[in-house]
């Protein structure tokens, strides 16, 4: 399966908005909520989009997945040094691609553009509570940085170690 990443266009926001509202409800049969379904609608999507991040995981021209690419993260890491890290956010994936391939694909671009800006991290977080994905991320090569209250979150940061080109 060749997967392809590209920057989303105006015209991606309700694509986008789908599949994270997809990924939401999926969690939510799971008694694993994530994201409130109106912080998903297109509206607020295309506004992210417009600020350039949002990229799409491709499958054969199929859009297969979500990643939102943010250079600053205030709210989640107040901490850190301006300029030193990228952060994602928001990785989602059509029920059909799941198993890993998709997100690590998404995951793996979000490491090469980091490393292409000069940053030295890659960081996310996600809700404490969710250890299958705690793993997830930290198969990929995350390492936990801390966790930190967040109202109404209680999220694990983790970070990833740009190694140097």
């Amino acid at each position: 399966m060749r997967i392809y990443v590209e920057q989303a266009t105006a015209t991606d926001a309700k694509t986008v908005s789908d599949i994270l509202l997809e990924a939401a409800a999926w969690l939510r049969q799971r008694n694993l909520p994530m994201w409130r379904d109106n912080e998903l609608v297109p509206e607020i999507i295309a506004a992210d989009i417009a600020d350039g991040l949002f990229f799409l995981g491709k499958c054969n021209s199929e859009v297969a997945g979500v990643i939102k690419f943010q250079l600053e993260d205030r709210k989640f890491w107040p901490d850190v040094v301006d300029g030193e890290s990228a952060f994602v956010h928001r990785l989602a994936v059509r029920r059909r691609f799941a198993g890993g391939e998709v997100s690590n694909q998404l995951l793996r671009w979000a490491v090469h553009r980091t490393r292409n800006l000069k940053r030295h991290f890659l960081r996310l977080d996600c809700e404490s509570s969710r250890p299958k994905l705690r793993a997830f991320y930290e198969r990929f090569g995350f390492r936990h940085h801390s966790d930190l209250a967040v109202p109404p979150y209680f999220v694990s940061r983790y970070e990833y170690e740009i190694p140097s080109a």
